[in-house]
């Protein structure tokens, strides 16, 4: 199996990615990405989770996937959700922006991490549109992605597209590289050349994935049609679309009050939400313990819960984060707002017993894990693929 190149590179956490997969992967990988291969309902348990049997996960899975659908959206408590991020959002916004005009940087850089907190939260405000989940109704949650995400710099029907096939696909060996971190087996690295392993270690290494690929990624790769987005006319109306918006909403301001005083206050808070955003989504799925399957064993309701983690996160954090460490339900049913994923924990407490729990000192190990090893069934360090390789011989 080949490693699967992205097709959309705004629906990865990092500019690196899309990087990588150009230098490692040709335009006839793309198109054997096997989204309709069908899929089997045999899977053996992984030893390694700690979890019972993955049969017990899977009949888990099942039986409350439809009762999950209950915990839908309320247009009310919606309204009152958004009013109370949005406003504070752009109070910060305007009160960092004030200070620069005045030359009070240590003011507006002081403010830039609150900021990138609601920032962060307003992501997940959007992520619950593309999903349909914010409010009862479609169109509603179409404006107000697309308003949002003017503030994201995220093309909110090309991301709602992509997004959707990660969902569709997640813990699939068989359809990686699209919407996810990208995962090579420890075979597909021990063949791989030389200069594809050199990319893949640079690519998973946190420096260069969060605090430089994010940044990139959310600031010029989203703004330029790559991959299949420059095929698919839907996917290219949203990427201009959005970058139009974009002119014409920091043109102005720009025009006000001159260009310095726009991007310092605007530019160091983007940075910081997307290293935040970038973290979330890599411990969501890279952890010990996941799961992954070739597509004749992969199966939806098992993948939703043990490719997904349960990230326990400090009561304010959650808030700003709008719940979204309970990712394991969010995957088991994506049309539940994030007001409404605690709820649902708190009505199912079965959920806190199949989930990996990851903590915020624990998710730090996670980034040593970086190929998943088909004969133990887990994710390895390089150091671990190493030793097991010298062992072997």
């Amino acid at each position: 199996m080949r490693l699967v190149k992205s097709a959309d590179s705004d629906i990865a956490i990092s500019g690196w990615l899309r990087f990588y997969q150009i230098l490692t992967t040709n335009e006839s990988e793309l198109l054997s990405s096997n989204a309709s291969k069908p899929h089997s309902d045999q899977s053996g348990a992984n030893p390694s989770t700690g979890r019972s049997a993955a049969i017990d996960t899977r009949a888990l899975a099942v039986r409350l996937s439809p009762l999950l659908k209950a915990y839908g959206a309320e247009t009310k408590r919606s309204l009152l959700q958004l009013t109370l991020t949005i406003i504070p959002f752009f109070v910060l916004l305007v009160i960092m922006a004030v200070a620069a005009a005045q030359h009070i940087y240590w003011l507006s850089l002081l403010l830039a991490a609150p900021t990138a907190g609601l920032l962060v939260r307003l992501f997940i405000f959007q992520h619950d549109c593309g999903h349909g989940a914010y409010f009862p109704s479609r169109t509603a949650n179409d404006i107000l992605g697309r308003f949002i995400s003017v503030l994201t710099f995220t093309p909110y029907d090309q991301w709602k597209r992509s997004h959707a096939y990660h969902h569709a696909a997640s813990g699939d060996l068989d359809r990686r590289g699209q919407g996810d971190v990208v995962v090579m087996t420890t075979r597909e690295y021990q063949a791989a050349p030389r200069l594809r392993r050199l990319g893949y270690r640079l690519y998973r290494n946190p420096i260069i994935m969060i605090a430089l690929g994010a940044p990139v990624n959310f600031l010029l790769l989203q703004r330029i049609p790559l991959g299949r987005a420059f095929r698919d006319r839907p996917s290219m109306r949203s990427i201009m679309g959005l970058n139009l918006a974009l002119l014409i909403a920091f043109g102005l301001p720009i025009a006000m009050i001159g260009v310095w005083p726009v991007l310092t206050a605007y530019l160091p808070m983007l940075i910081i939400a997307a290293w935040i955003g970038g973290w979330l989504f890599y411990i969501q799925h890279q952890f010990e313990g996941t799961y992954w399957e070739h597509g004749e064993n992969w199966n939806f309701h098992q993948a939703a819960i043990e490719s997904s983690s349960y990230f326990v996160l400090p009561p304010v954090l959650r808030w700003f984060t709008g719940n979204i460490g309970l990712h394991h339900i969010h995957h088991l049913c994506s049309k539940i707002p994030n007001y409404r994923l605690q709820a649902c924990l708190d009505a199912f407490p079965e959920l806190r017993k199949v989930a990996k729990r990851i903590t915020l000192r624990g998710s730090l190990k996670c980034w040593r894990l970086a190929l998943w090893d088909e004969d133990r069934r887990r994710l390895v360090s390089f150091r671990e693929y190493g030793r097991q390789k010298l062992l072997s011989k």
